[in-house]
């Protein structure tokens, strides 16, 4: 069967990168020291946003996290975190993971540096009138919202838009089925975020029963179509397939029952997505073989591993787009293979 690249686990063989930027893959995590805090920018991560405080039962019992009522850093504490060792010292004294803080910490040096080039692009967008359309596509808990957040948190919101359409009217569902995404397309010197897109018609509609097979075959013949217009008349169309585990998908759903302030994210299609995982899977290939063209191909994002996932995303739009100041980039914009891959027929089935 074709797949989408999808992993049982978060990647293998990747390992850390420097905080230079530079190309290729250097140190690891492990066998940190203490001469390792030099090179790790001096924010700290905060609670939120996949970051989980380390510690445990044992540790809870004996120890306050800072800022905690009750808790203090003692005078030998204060001395300790004036030198580099002593910093490493007290953070492994009181429960702190140093190869997770530093690994967080990369990633926020890193998400801001791709930021920065993301700024960039967007003014050569604007300079230039191109029209971009990012189409984030992707199972259920997949991380697809997420990563539309770190693309556009520092852009400007009036040459950017993020689309999201809720179900279709009755006056849309007697419209042709493209008819309400073409009003969202960009317009000169803009880029859209489609948060799911015409695509439904190819997964979900069909497995939810949404719409016959009659007309998810006539999508699926319109639409290389459509998008050949589309990229004739000048529109850069960028397909990504966010790509889990049946089992990292599962640990999502329960994380987000826990959470009171996501509960909201749980609906009844989302209940229904481990029921009918196979279902989808069949539906997925079928629009992967049919609709991944050379000037409209699929890239399927690895998304265990919800940080790189992110990264390599951005990464590769800017990889991929031409725009003014590129070359002054001071962080590594090729996308690690072993995180974006593009669809190929032969691909070998990872997510059953």
């Amino acid at each position: 069967m074709a797949a989408d690249g999808e992993s049982t686990g978060k990647s293998k063989g990747r390992k850390d990168r420097d905080v230079s930027g530079n190309d290729g893959l250097t140190r690891q995590t492990h066998g940190a020291d203490a001469n390792d805090l030099e090179a790790i920018p001096t924010r700290v991560p905060v609670e939120g946003d996949g970051y989980i405080p380390p510690g445990g039962a044992a540790i809870d019992r004996v120890l306050k996290r800072i800022g905690d009522p009750g808790s203090t850093l003692t005078e030998d504490d204060l001395q300790r975190i004036n030198t580099r060792k002593g910093l490493f010292e007290l953070l492994e004294n009181r429960g702190v993971d140093l190869q997770d803080v530093r690994k967080r910490l990369l990633y926020e040096y890193e998400l801001r540096q791709l930021q920065v080039e993301l700024v960039k692009l967007q003014r050569w967008i604007q300079n230039t009138g191109e029209r971009i359309a990012i189409l984030v596509e992707g199972r259920d808990a997949a991380g697809k919202g997420g990563t539309i957040r770190r693309f556009t948190e520092h852009l400007n919101p009036r040459a950017m838009r993020v689309v999201a359409l809720p179900k279709p009217t009755d006056e849309e569902r007697g419209q042709w089925y493209f008819q309400r995404y073409i009003r969202q397309l960009p317009n000169k010197g803009e880029i859209v975020f489609f948060d799911r897109s015409w695509y439904n018609r190819a997964v979900v509609e069909p497995v939810m029963g949404f719409c016959t097979k009659k007309e998810r075959q006539r999508f699926l013949q319109q639409v290389p179509e459509f998008e050949h217009m589309l990229y004739e008349d000048g529109v850069t169309i960028i397909k990504f397939w966010f790509s889990i585990s049946k089992e990292e998908q599962a640990k999502r759903f329960e994380a987000r029952r826990q959470n009171p302030l996501k509960q909201w994210k749980i609906s009844p299609v989302d209940e229904k997505a481990q029921e009918l995982w196979d279902a989808y899977t069949h539906n997925k290939e079928e629009m992967f073989s049919k609709t991944h063209t050379t000037y409209s191909p699929w890239i399927i994002v690895k998304a265990n591993d919800k940080q790189a996932a992110r990264l390599e995303s951005l990464r590769y739009v800017l990889n991929l787009l031409p725009y003014k100041g590129k070359e002054e980039a001071q962080i590594r914009l090729t996308p690690d293979p072993n995180v974006i891959t593009r669809f190929h027929r032969k691909m070998v089935e990872l997510d059953l």
